[in-house]
């Protein structure tokens, strides 16, 4: 299993942030949207910014579940129980 994060913000933005919560997982910089439109957490690339949504990936590189309309402070836990419950 993996973690990313992915953010539209900038690369050093991205690190910042990053390092100040402590991540111990990489946060990618999506500043041009694409990763965004493919998932669904913008529009379009003219959107001002990406909108924070959370996809469980399987082993086969599938989506299993999208998570939106999460508290940050809940996204954790929430995908963590999927994962242990469905053993993905």
């Amino acid at each position: 299993m993996a973690i990313v994060g992915c953010s539209n913000d900038s690369m050093h933005a991205n690190a910042k942030f990053a390092q100040d919560n402590q991540f111990d997982f990489p946060l990618l910089s999506d500043t041009d949207l694409k990763v965004a439109v493919a998932y669904g957490a913008a529009e379009d690339a003219s959107a001002p910014k990406a909108k924070r949504i959370a996809a469980l990936i399987d082993e086969n590189g599938k989506i299993a579940k999208i998570y939106r309309d999460l508290k940050p402070a809940d996204f954790p836990a929430t995908v963590l129980a999927d994962v242990k419950k469905d053993e993905l």
